[in-house]
């Protein structure tokens, strides 16, 4: 869900600022998404990393790499178009579930690693810090799926913009709603 929750920050952030500062954000974007890929590849090519692992880590981080990759696209994506098409919504709240089922596995993964601290260190301390993020991720995301279903399947109950209606409308009315995509 940690993918998922960096591209959904970057949604809200950017919808922050006004259309022209967004070339910024988007450089801004680039060296962030730099910074979290660097360790991951240099984990990856590193030779220890190959060693004999009882758990699949190095196919998971793998994995967590495309998954990066992925999200950097929905980033630029959700941060440039403004009417957003319901079928990049669609996609991007599957990468969603997607996100949620890597951050599962990496999770399950390396709690079932231990012994792999002694033969590939770097690649063990990599999937437990990725596991732990993801859980965070999950920990912010998971509350605001019951908003995004009531929005989804009520729309107008919770915020109603045009008429300044809704359950949320006086919280949010500086800001975006964290649960809209």
């Amino acid at each position: 869900m940690l993918h998922y929750c960096l591209a959904h920050i970057a949604y809200h952030f950017s919808r922050q600022l006004p259309k022209r500062n967004r070339a910024k954000f988007q450089i801004l974007l680039v060296l962030l998404v730099t910074i979290f890929l660097s360790p991951q590849l240099f984990v990856l090519v590193r030779p220890r990393s190959s060693r004999y692992c009882d758990q699949p880590l190095l196919h998971n981080l793998t994995t967590f790499i495309i998954f990066t990759f992925l999200m950097t696209g929905f980033t630029f994506l959700l941060t440039l178009m403004d009417p957003m098409p319901c079928e990049l919504k669609a996609a991007f709240h599957t990468f969603g579930v997607g996100s949620f089922l890597q951050g599962v596995l990496t999770t399950a993964f390396t709690i079932a690693a231990p012994q792999c601290v002694n033969t590939t260190p770097e690649l063990y301390y990599l999937s437990l810090v990725l596991s732990v993020l993801s859980m965070l991720a999950t920990v912010f995301i998971v509350p605001l799926i019951p908003f995004w279903l009531l929005n989804n399947f009520y729309p107008g109950m919770l915020l109603n913009p045009g008429s300044r209606a809704g359950i949320c409308h006086r919280p949010v009315a500086d800001c975006s709603c964290l649960w809209y995509v």
